[in-house]
């Protein structure tokens, strides 16, 4: 089957950071396994980073790919949530081959029913982001819909892919939403999206927060870019007894007095957790994935794509993982369809 993947982990300038390549078909699934064929991805900083890992050169060849939708052709004897001929999305599993490929293994409890509003394309950006965002709101920071209507969250890049997704879910859930932009287009991206306020990162967020009425700061803080150079201000900026989450490891040494001083909480999400040590509730995946779906559905979430490629080859593979790695994406970016 054809696919794109890797030997050596190279910057993506190189030719061969990224290779088109003929591949053996996965065997018959087995277990919750599913066979699926994969119709269209969508290309993650998470993508990048494994792209750019500073790992010996491999010895088999390393597909890389997250986000997908496609069609499942086959199931393992333990598989009862799909069919042949569902259709899918998912967000996959890092320790695991990718779906930069026609076929792919993937375990059904991290697997849901594409959307059936949404187009393969707008599908398929949704997965990893929904999964990373919703994660990241209802179980690290542990807000609930009707008993936290009405609080404070500040969403720290929130026109990025997981942003754009959290920015809804936050604000369906009755929460007041600022999130951060500095820039026209990103502006009007997260106004899009529901937040009530917008605040410039490269200017004071103290004060731009003070000047809307929180000068006693906020009871959530989602920090989706570099928590290293946030730290200070979203200590600041937490309310006591506040929490905060991250999606970004800390690049350095912090001190975290002023959190212990207010009783607060930092806590980090990283969507990979579940697939990666098969926790008992792996199957969690799968119901934010149906619940997402629900609401995609009834028009109170929407898909954040805004770029499409085609076709899923080497080439076109390099040129989304260029754009993603400029860091000025607004939503997500897909890529379509094998030749």
């Amino acid at each position: 089957m054809k696919a794109v993947g890797l030997y050596e982990h190279l910057p993506i300038e190189a030719e061969k950071s990224l290779l088109d390549l003929e591949v053996d078909k996965p065997e018959t699934p087995k277990g919750h396994d599913l066979l699926v064929e994969i119709l269209a991805v969508s290309v993650n900083p998470v993508d990048t980073k494994q792209r750019k890992a500073e790992v010996p050169r491999e010895t088999n060849p390393r597909i890389l790919g997250y986000d997908a939708v496609g069609v499942v052709r086959e199931t393992g004897e333990k598989a009862g949530l799909f069919k042949p001929g569902d259709e899918v999305y998912f967000a996959g599993d890092v320790t695991r081959q990718g779906s930069n490929a026609e076929y792919i293994l993937i375990d059904e409890r991290i697997v849901g029913n594409k959307p059936k509003s949404l187009t393969i394309e707008e599908a398929a950006g949704m997965p990893l982001t929904t999964i990373t965002a919703w994660e990241a709101l209802f179980e690290r920071l542990g807000i609930e819909e009707d008993k936290d209507e009405g609080k404070s969250i500040l969403i720290i890049n929130g026109a990025g892919g997981v942003g754009s997704v959290a920015i809804q879910l936050a604000t369906y859930a009755g929460l007041e939403v600022i999130s951060t932009a500095s820039r026209e287009e990103t502006a009007a991206w997260i106004k899009e999206m529901g937040a009530k306020h917008v605040v410039n990162h490269r200017e004071d967020l103290e004060k731009q927060l003070q000047d809307l009425g929180f000068a006693n700061g906020v009871d959530y803080i989602l920090c989706l870019h570099d928590t290293y150079q946030y730290w200070d201000t979203m200590q600041k900026l937490i309310r006591p007894q506040g929490k905060i989450c991250s999606i970004v490891e800390l690049s350095d040494p912090v001190k975290m007095n002023l959190l212990k001083d207010k009783s607060a909480t930092f806590v980090y999400e990283s969507m990979f957790t579940r697939s990666k040590y098969q926790t008992p509730d792996l199957i969690r995946q799968h119901e934010i994935l149906q619940a997402a779906g629900a609401l995609f559905d009834m028009g109170k979430l929407k898909s954040t794509v805004k770029k499409v490629l085609h076709p899923i080859n080497a080439a076109t593979m390099r040129e989304a993982h260029q754009e993603v790695e400029r860091g000025k994406m607004v939503g997500k970016l897909v890529v379509k369809g094998f030749d």
